[in-house]
């Protein structure tokens, strides 16, 4: 690699490597969290998290209420930190996730879910934090360091975690072996070029992101990507929600992304690309079932719940590379710095 690459971009081609790391590393310990969860049999599930890692928080959601059928709530980290509220989370599993597992509020969220009768499993890239030590089960992600302020890796494999979790406790042998070939998958999605969308970016100050059930996660981390890193407004929605009251920001030209994955949202995130590409839009999106707007190239993993994985992949390499192309560093983001320890 060249030395003039952004740490952004290093990482980002780091991504397969941290996969794999990940799922042959800590295969132990997430089979024996998932199996921790299975003999809990949980009624209901929390999710505590912030930033990119609450984005994961909610791909989580949307997994483990389709593979585990448990409803899954996402709780507030200054329920325990500000307001000092004790839940009644007996009968629960509780996944903590944060990079540095180091965060006061998350940390004191975690320790108040464990005291309340939840199963804690932290979901981290660093082994000996504060959050791991203070839930039952502790996952390294092992990201390796990450030194750009804007998460990709550690995103990423916070997500394979969670899957690889909810795949040991379901005993999932299918989606296991889904996961088993990201790494291969993860280096094609970095090969997609998506730049298509930068010229219908240069005008506008803000975008729309569409996405629905898992992929609307990814929807989420987009969104709060371009803000980073390009200084540039975008705003995350379901496909079908942005068919109401948002629809009266879209005009002629007016830039929207919508990721769709392989599964069963594919042809509603379809239907309303060509609705709004309809009224003028410019509509971009990664599926060959819209007529109207414009196709992206995706990488098919060959699973539902790995899908949309790959298209975070193929935007991070989007979104870095046009940065730069506005004449910005995505390693040095205004206003910002990488670890936020919020209270």
């Amino acid at each position: 690699m060249s030395a003039t690459l952004t740490h952004m971009r290093r990482e980002i081609e780091e991504i397969p490597e941290a996969t794999a790391r990940l799922l042959d590393g800590s295969a132990a310990v997430l089979s024996e969290a998932g199996r921790g969860i299975r003999e809990r049999d949980p009624s209901f599930v929390v999710t505590v998290a912030r930033g990119s890692s609450d984005h994961a928080a909610t791909f989580m959601k949307y997994a483990v209420e389709l593979t585990a059928g448990l409803a899954v709530a996402s709780v507030g980290p200054s329920i325990a930190s500000i307001y000092g509220a004790r839940l009644r989370l007996a009968g629960s599993a509780c996944l903590a996730i944060s990079q540095s597992g180091k965060s006061p509020d998350i940390v004191a969220m975690a320790e108040t879910a464990r005291a309340g009768g939840a199963l804690t499993v932290a979901i981290t890239n660093t082994a000996d934090s504060p959050l791991a030590r203070a839930s039952d089960f502790a996952i390294d992600i092992l990201a390796g360091p990450e030194r750009s302020v804007a998460a990709t890796k550690t995103f990423v494999n916070s997500a394979v975690a969670g899957l690889a979790l909810m795949a040991h406790c379901t005993g999932d042998d299918a989606l296991l072996a889904a996961l088993a070939r990201l790494p291969e998958h993860f280096e094609k999605a970095i090969a997609c070029d998506w730049m298509a969308l930068a010229g219908a970016l240069e005008t506008p100050r803000s975008l729309f992101i569409l996405g629905r059930g898992p992929s609307a996660a990814m929807a989420n981390e987009a969104a709060l990507k371009f803000k980073e890193t390009c200084g540039m407004h975008a705003e995350a929605y379901s496909a079908a929600e942005v068919m109401h009251g948002p629809l009266a920001l879209v005009g002629p030209g007016f830039p929207v992304l919508a990721l769709a994955a392989r599964d069963a949202s594919e042809p509603s995130v379809a239907e309303a690309a060509d609705n709004l590409a309809g009224k003028g839009a410019a509509v971009f999106v990664t599926s060959g079932k819209a007529t109207k707007a414009r196709a992206l190239p995706y990488v098919a993993t060959g699973h539902p719940l790995t899908d949309p994985l790959a298209l975070i992949v193929s935007f991070y390499g989007f979104v870095e590379a046009f940065a730069r192309h506005r004449g910005l560093d995505p390693d040095t983001p205004r206003n910002l710095r990488k670890v936020t320890e919020t209270v």
